[in-house]
């Protein structure tokens, strides 16, 4: 049974430069990535940069001073934030000052014209009619949601799920709306019709008969580009959901959202109906009266409460999905209630919403009304000559920490410092390149803090090598060879070093998530750091030492090698005696 296990560790042992030429590889291929992208530096913060620091000051319409409060200011930075800073890494700051004042601050290298236009633009909020709608996969989803009446009190009701239901086995008499046909009917009705359009077959009837060939042939031009767009649609893709919801308010759409089982959901929008100006207030109440629980009732403005009934009394003679509209905030879909009669005065979204869902669909709503917009009280520009002389500090101070760790490293582990450099090289090459690449994809910004984060990560990539090189040791103070020595020490170090590691992740991931702002930077750099570390001990520190141990320099234990085993203290190798054996009687013989 021993002969076997020799062979593999054997087999084992032998093929290292596997692993090197696999981690070979993945940094030819991200540095040709890198050159290819034409982005050869990483993206700098706006504290090493430089770049435009906006300030926004809320302006309310007169009589609604009110309006500028602390809740509605939170809402609209959140907002902000979401949409020029995704990720929580593209170093773009949105932040209040006083009680009116939004600091906006946009590193250089990001489109702050751009950025200037999308935190300085309201919120747009729209009710738009559901012309068709799939998850984003490719199943159909035609089947109902909750259905909507009016109250005896005459307060419409109108109810709904926060996304649409989006796996249920279509009914029958939801079929014919589901079918391509319908949906190709329903958009070229919507580009014909002067208002509203009506997504059935008889109103396709009734506002297709007056335009005039060349509109019907233009409407129908339009409809097929819009289909197109549909079937080509896939919400899963970030750049392509970003695309969405586009264009003029008075126009057809394609968007997307998620539905109650978390998935990607696309839809065909017709022109939107009721604005968000239109909502006079929204509200999360939990009602008390039935099991409907938490619910977001929406108080409409006169002009509004009209708009609402004519469109809703519109949806309720269609077929679902056509019976639905959908509530899209800056082109997402937030919310697709269907209906089932025409409502009238104010209305209410029930489904299962828990509290937070609740309270942030009614600030959805609320903020798509609220009587404000934001001026531009000043616009300067940051230079980086601070934040320069912070990042020159913190390079030599980086610079004298990595040379202090050679130094001991050359001191302590001699030989094996031919190991361990290298491999402080390549997870160093490996970082910048990757921090490189992850500016134009996820604009990443490196930062002051991010910059200490990489400074860090020297030590914890130096603590790895440590592990390793002392359980070597160890194993040869038992009095191994060195091969063996490597193989057997390896299993040990490497549960260390993995728990280590997944402590320092998991500590970098906590701080990202439970911060803001540059600290993020901190935490992202630490968590990424901590991966490549795991990675290149695996893939390049442990398959270079299996390679040196079959030199005679390491094998013979050289002096300067590191691993003499007299340096060491190590025990003679353990061989096994013979039983003397018993003496021969002479007679017997």
């Amino acid at each position: 049974m021993a002969a076997p296990k020799r062979g593999r560790s054997a087999s084992a042992q032998s093929k290292p430069g596997r692993s090197l030429a696999l981690i070979l590889i993945a940094i030819v291929a991200l540095t040709g990535g890198m050159f290819a992208s034409g982005n050869t530096t990483p993206r700098l913060g706006i504290d090493l940069a430089g770049g435009t620091s906006i300030t926004l000051r809320a302006v309310a319409e007169p009589g609604q001073e009110s309006a500028i409060n602390k809740t509605n200011m939170d809402t609209a930075v959140e907002i902000m934030n979401r949409r020029v800073n995704g990720l929580g890494v593209s170093e773009t700051e949105v932040q209040t000052q006083g009680t009116r004042n939004i600091i906006v601050n946009i590193p250089k290298g990001t489109n702050s014209k751009e950025a200037r236009q999308q935190v300085g633009t309201t919120a747009k909020l729209y009710f738009r009619p559901v012309l068709a709608t799939e998850v984003s996969d490719g199943a159909a989803t035609t089947s109902p949601s909750p259905s909507a009446s009016s109250s005896p009190s005459g307060k419409a009701t109108g109810k709904a799920t926060q996304k649409a239901t989006g796996k249920s086995t279509p009914s029958s008499s939801a079929a014919p709306s589901a079918t391509a046909t319908s949906q190709g009917r329903a958009v070229t009705d919507a580009l014909k019709a002067d208002s509203t359009p009506s997504a059935t077959a008889s109103s396709s009837a009734q506002t297709s008969a007056s335009p005039s060939a060349s509109s019907s042939s233009s409407g129908n031009a339009a409809a097929s580009k819009l289909e197109a767009q549909y079937t080509a649609l896939n919400c899963k893709n970030d750049k392509a959901r970003a695309n969405t919801g586009k264009g003029k308010s008075s126009d057809p759409t394609v968007a997307c959202g998620k539905n109650s089982h978390g998935q990607w959901q696309k839809y065909i929008l017709g022109p939107a109906e009721v604005d968000g100006t239109d909502v006079k207030n929204a509200r999360a109440v939990f009602n008390t009266q039935s099991a409907a629980g938490w619910t977001v009732t929406m108080e409409f403005t006169g002009t509004g409460s009209k708009k609402f009934a004519a469109i809703t009394g519109k949806l309720a003679k269609n077929q679902t999905p056509q019976n639905q509209f959908a509530i899209v905030l800056d082109g997402d879909v937030v919310s697709d209630p269907y209906v089932t009669q025409a409502l009238s005065g104010n209305a209410e979204i029930s489904g299962s919403f828990s509290q937070q869902e609740a309270q942030s669909l009614a600030n959805m709503l609320s903020y798509g009304a609220l009587p404000l917009s934001f001026k531009e009280d000043s616009v300067t520009t940051v230079t980086a000559a601070l934040g320069g002389e912070q990042l020159q500090a913190g390079l030599i101070a980086g610079g004298i920490g990595l040379a202090l760790v050679i130094v001991y490293l050359l001191i302590f582990y001699r030989g094996l410092s031919v190991v361990a450099i290298p491999s402080l090289l390549v997870s160093a090459i490996l970082a910048y390149v990757i921090m490189a690449l992850l500016g134009p994809t996820i604009h990443f910004a490196l930062n002051l803090p991010a910059v200490c984060g990489a400074i860090v990560a020297i030590g914890i990539t130096a603590d790895s090598f440590i592990v390793f090189f002392e359980r070597i040791r160890d194993e040869i103070r038992e009095g191994r060879s060195l091969r063996p020595a490597v193989e057997r020490a390896w299993p040990r170090a490497r549960r260390t070093i993995l728990v280590s590691d997944f402590v320092s992740f998991l500590a970098a991931a906590v701080l990202f998530i439970v911060t803001v702002g540059k600290v993020q930077g901190f935490a992202f750099t630490l968590g990424l750091t901590t991966v490549l570390d795991v990675v290149v001990v695996f893939l390049f520190t442990k398959p270079l030492m299996t390679l040196l141990a079959r030199r005679k320099f390491f094998a013979n234990g050289h002096k300067w090698s590191g691993l003499d085993p007299k340096a060491l203290g190590a025990k003679p190798p353990l061989r096994r005696t013979r039983r003397p054996s018993a003496p021969v009687d002479p007679k017997e013989a």
